[in-house]
This record gives structure tokens, C-alpha cells and sequence, in this order.
């Protein structure tokens, strides 16, 4: 089946790939793919204790004190809108432990 395509404003043909998942395991909630997505597809949440490994929080500076969250929360990227998306995988460009995966949508 083919995937849905679109046309470049130059005229080449253009196929979006849509988010399809986000491993908050692997996110850091460094809001980069937040800040980049104009379709509000993104939203920070308090990370689940469950999701925290130790060894990727081992470096005490790397959390810097100006945020508004307490020294204890640790926060994640969470999906918010995923409907809204519009495939142009600005998030994963950003992002720097690639967390976000994207598939073409079938026409």
C-alpha cells in the first residue's frame, strides 16, 4: 500500500513521517523537541519513578537550578496532541538521545 505523499512548494514529492512513539526512558525532558513543534504535540510532565535510571542521572550538574520544579522532580516529554502532528520530524532532529520514532502514514 503507498504512503501518503505531498508536494515541496519547489514541486518534489514529499512523504511525512508521524510520530508513532515516545520512549520516556530514554527522554532527559530537556523540552528541545517541545520547543521546536509548532502543533503542540508535546507537554512536559513529572517523570514516574519507575522510568528513573540512575545511571542517567549520575551527573548532579547537569540539572541546573532555573527551572521552577523542585531539585526532586525530574521531569519527561510526554505526547500531548500526537493527532496533530504533521510529519515534518523537526522533534527528531532535535532531540539527542533520539527517543522519538516516526513511520510514514498509509494513503
Amino acid at each position: 500500500m503507498p504512503n501518503l505523499t505531498g508536494l515541496t512548494r519547489g514541486g518534489n514529492e514529499w512523504t511525512p513521517a508521524f510520530i508513532t512513539e515516545l520512549n520516556q526512558g530514554e527522554c532527559i525532558g530537556c523540552g528541545r523537541c517541545f520547543k521546536v513543534c509548532s502543533r503542540d504535540v508535546f507537554e512536559l510532565i513529572e517523570r514516574d519513578e519507575e522510568l528513573i535510571d540512575d545511571d542517567d542521572f549520575g551527573d548532579d550538574d547537569f540539572y541546573a537550578d532555573d527551572d521552577d520544579f523542585s531539585d526532586d522532580t525530574l521531569m519527561v516529554m510526554s505526547l500531548k496532541n500526537v493527532m496533530d502532528c504533521i510529519g515534518c520530524e523537526a522533534c527528531y532532529r532535535v532531540c539527542s538521545k533520539k527517543c522519538i520514532k516516526h513511520a510514514p502514514l498509509a494513503a
